[in-house]
């Protein structure tokens, strides 16, 4: 029996060029070469993809990395000299994802929930010292309370998730205005600066009520407010000026939705420290009918790139989260003005908690579904819009990428 012939004259008998081999030089320069690290993934990930296209067309399963002897012969009659298969919304690329998934630690999802609630809280604030609906200032106070608390928690969050303090003190060494992170370390230093401070003041006043601290404190409660709209929001906007399909997709409506859900997180959270104001049930029924606007929405999109949102695990998050934010205390907030006050306090408290577990369980639905939608490899290959017009039998099922 004739010996085999070598891997690269057999590829080259099908027009098929063979993976590379470096000579131990030019390895060496490899690894002398400042971005070593991504040329070795680029080979790895070529070789994957080879990997992947000589099971497919060979029919049967090899192992990685064969590619002589009798399995690059089973070759011949499948491919045509030099063709590989071409990546498309089908196929995808070899199966190899095109997009990385977010890095970002749990504390993310957290920092989202308690940055907008703290922000919202401070427009609360400085809503009701400016309108006058609140003769006593227990809610100015206490939502004052609560956006200081998120001024102190929310960047020891996000340290926690980069890792040193050092690195949230280098974003702030050049201003992007293009870039929603850059703009965002900026807006949470001065949120958390003007929050502390208004807190500050406020404690200030009890001690030395004179009209140079008066002054401060509103200057700093307006920036707070000011800021906190920034706040509320511009994490949405964070993620969704990113490549993650479900995210870009969503681009005009995340930071609304954000807004809004950090809204009645606030609103639910004054609700249970004792406020049992009318002004704080008509916010806590507005931003629950949108929680239920912003629902049907995404329900009836009939397109792929809200799957996340509707299948899976992603999915099922996210219809706890919108039922617990616009339904159910929806439904419970409209009851209590039927009831006695008595049971109307208890309908308010109940929707209150309902509130805060839905604002979080979005968060977290938010960015479970961001994962889901990056692993969906042909999602990124949707570059022509006509391709979402083809006949369903065309069309991949991308219903079961999430089941």
């Amino acid at each position: 029996m004739a010996d085999p012939k070598p891997e690269s004259e057999q590829f080259r008998d099908f027009g098929v060029h063979p993976r590379p081999e470096y000579p131990s030089a030019q390895v060496g320069e490899l690894e002398r070469t400042p971005d070593a690290d991504s040329e070795r993934r680029l080979a790895q990930i070529r070789d994957e993809g080879l990997d992947h296209a000589a099971r497919d067309f060979a029919g049967r399963h090899m192992q990685p990395g064969v590619y002589g002897g009798e399995s690059a012969y089973k070759l011949k009659g499948a491919l045509a000299p030099g063709q590989f298969p071409k990546a498309s919304p089908q196929t995808g690329y070899y199966g190899i994802p095109m997009l990385k998934e977010p890095q970002w630690t749990e504390e993310i999802p957290l920092y989202f929930f308690v940055g907008g609630a703290g922000g919202a809280a401070a427009v609360i604030a400085e809503a009701a010292r400016m309108s006058g609906w609140d003769e006593d200032s227990k809610i100015v106070r206490d939502a004052r309370t609560i956006a200081a608390v998120g001024a102190i928690v929310s960047p020891a969050l996000l340290v926690m998730d980069l890792g040193r303090p050092s690195r949230f003190l280098y974003m702030l060494r050049v201003f992007k205005p293009n870039s929603a992170m850059s703009v965002g370390a900026y807006i949470v230093s001065v949120y958390g600066t003007a929050a502390f401070l208004t807190k500050f003041h406020e404690f200030l006043l009890h001690e030395l009520d004179i009209w140079p601290v008066r002054l401060m404190q509103e200057l700093t409660s307006t920036f707070a407010a000011l800021a906190g709209v920034g706040m509320a929001t511009y994490t949405g906007v964070l993620i969704g000026a990113t490549a993650i399909p479900v995210w870009n997709h969503h681009v005009r409506s995340i930071p609304v939705h954000f807004a809004m859900s950090g809204t009645a997180c606030a609103t639910g959270v004054l609700t249970l420290m004792g406020n049992d104001n009318r002004a704080l049930n008509v916010i806590g029924l507005a931003t629950s009918a949108f929680e239920i606007a912003e629902g049907i929405q995404v329900e009836g999109e009939d397109t792929e790139f809200s799957d996340p949102l509707r299948y899976g695990f992603s999915g099922t998050l996210t219809r706890i989260g919108g039922v617990l934010s616009g339904p159910l205390p929806f439904a419970l907030r409209a009851a209590s003005l039927f009831t006695s006050e008595r049971t109307s306090r208890k309908l308010r408290r109940a929707a209150s908690v309902c509130s805060v577990l839905g604002s979080l369980t979005t968060r977290f639905a938010w960015i479970s579904a961001g994962h889901a939608s990056a692993k969906d490899f042909r999602l990124p290959l949707q570059l022509a819009p006509e391709q979402r017009d083809l006949p369903e039998r065309w069309r991949p099922s991308y219903a079961d990428n999430f089941a």
